[in-house]
Formats: structure tokens, C-alpha cells, sequence
């Protein structure tokens, strides 16, 4: 019997020390490389004791154009500026701007501060409204603080928001000086939570005389709804074109409702 218990604590003990050996070959040490965020890492496999997080090397974004025009209402002014990104594979997830109003001297007359968001390859109108100032303004500066970069590793392509059928009125009746109008087309397989539009008015010359946006509610796939867009105040300059910018922010899971291609599956 003794001999019997000796032998089996013997197999135990093998097999114990097979097991422990397995287990010890199985199971690899934290390591910089083991695509988990471990030890005292600040990213997958990078920071702390790894070596450092790659840096996002991209352009900066750029300010193409910039202007502002009276809004019709006393002593304010609505603000305006195109920004580019000059970068295919990255986008600025978000990013600060400053706005100044000044004057002859160069003096600052007022500021507005804001933050906005910018797709890869894309330009966009920033809009800012209602600034007041006592003085007229002669000149404008927008300056961009900070920007938050996010890298699309895979193809990206821009969202299919058209805009046909745009016009523009004077209101001969009820509130309001005049009112823009079109169709919004969303030829993307997502259907939207809000999507903002934004509105610029121009002359002849292609010189801004107003600004305006609005934004539509629950627009689904393959739907075509309208906007319109009013002005309450008369403002200076003729009108000859209209230029709407549809826009959806896709840094933010709430602007998405549901994939409707995914639930045609």
C-alpha cells in the first residue's frame, strides 16, 4: 500500500511539473510587442517603458480665405473663413480657432472663440454670428490653436451629401427680409441624427454679402428633404449665387442613427 501511495505521488508530481511547464511556455511575458496595453504602456505596445507613441506627422490645417459682413442689425457682424485640410488619411477630429475683428490701427475691436472638426481633404466654411463691436471692423483674423488628429488607415471616402435645386427670394409678406431654400440628398447607406447646412450668399463678384445656416433632423438614408434658411434683417449687396456646405460630423457616434446598410443584411 505504501509503495502504491509513493508511486502515485510520484505521477502527481510529474504531472504537475508538465503541467507547470506548459503553462510557463504557453503563457509569454508582457511584452512591447504583444499588441495588448499593458505594464505601464500609454497606447498599445507603445509609451512607458516602450518605446514612444508614434507622432501623427500631418499638415497643418490652413486658412484659405477669411472676411465678414454686417448682418443687418446695429453694431454686429457675421464672421467667415474657408479651412483646408491639406491631409488624405488624416482628420481633424476637432480643432480651436480664434477669431479677431480689427480695426484701422490694427487694434483688436472683438473676439470670438470656437472649435470645429475638418475631414480628410476637405475645406469647410467656419461661420461665426452676431459679433458686436462699437466700431466698424476693417479687417479680420482667424488663428487656429490646437488641433486633435485622427489617422483612417483604411480608404475613406467623404460622405455623399448633395444640394440641388438652391434659391433664393426676397419675402414680399410676413417677417423676414428673404429666405434660401434647396434640396438636401443623403446618398449615403447611414442615416443621420442632424446634419448642419451652411448658407453663403454672394454677388456678382463672388464677394460674401450673408451667411446663414440651419440644421435637419432624423435625415435618413436615400431621403431628399428641403431647408430653407431666413434672414430677418435687410442687408447690403445683390444677390447672385448661393453656396451650401452639408455637413456631418463623423468623429461622433451620435450623429449616426443606425447603419441602414448593415440592417438591409
Amino acid at each position: 500500500m505504501a509503495k502504491r501511495l509513493i508511486i502515485i505521488c510520484i505521477y502527481l508530481a510529474l504531472l504537475f511539473l508538465i503541467a507547470y511547464v506548459i503553462y510557463g511556455f504557453l503563457k509569454s511575458d508582457e511584452t512591447c510587442f504583444d499588441k495588448i496595453k499593458n505594464q505601464n504602456e500609454e497606447d498599445v505596445d507603445c509609451g512607458g517603458k516602450c518605446s514612444p507613441c508614434g507622432i501623427i506627422k500631418a499638415q497643418s490645417l490652413s486658412v484659405q480665405n477669411s472676411g465678414f459682413v454686417e448682418n443687418g442689425r446695429p453694431k454686429e457682424y457675421d464672421a467667415w473663413a474657408i479651412v483646408s485640410n491639406p491631409n488624405n488619411s488624416f482628420g481633424a477630429k476637432s480643432f480651436e480657432y480664434e477669431i479677431k475683428l480689427k480695426g484701422s490701427s490694427g487694434e483688436t475691436l472683438a473676439q470670438r472663440n470656437g472649435a470645429g472638426f475638418v475631414l480628410p481633404g476637405d475645406r469647410k466654411y467656419i461661420v461665426e454670428s452676431n459679433i458686436f463691436s462699437d466700431v466698424s471692423p476693417r479687417e479680420i483674423q482667424l488663428e487656429i490653436k490646437e488641433t486633435e488628429w485622427v489617422e483612417f488607415s483604411n480608404y475613406y471616402e467623404k460622405p455623399n451629401l448633395g444640394i440641388v435645386s438652391k434659391n433664393y427670394r426676397q419675402v414680399n409678406s410676413g417677417a423676414g427680409f428673404s429666405e434660401a431654400s434647396g434640396l438636401l440628398r443623403n446618398e449615403t447607406p447611414y442615416d443621420f441624427n442632424v446634419i448642419k447646412v451652411q448658407v453663403i450668399l454672394k454677388d456678382f463678384g463672388g464677394n460674401v454679402v450673408a451667411l446663414n445656416s440651419t440644421e435637419m433632423r432624423t435625415v435618413k438614408s436615400g431621403e431628399e428633404r428641403e431647408f430653407k434658411s431666413l434672414w430677418i434683417n435687410r442687408f447690403s449687396g445683390e444677390v447672385a449665387n448661393i453656396e451650401a456646405q452639408a455637413e456631418i460630423n463623423i468623429f461622433e457616434s451620435e450623429a449616426f442613427i443606425k447603419n441602414a446598410a448593415a440592417d438591409k443584411k
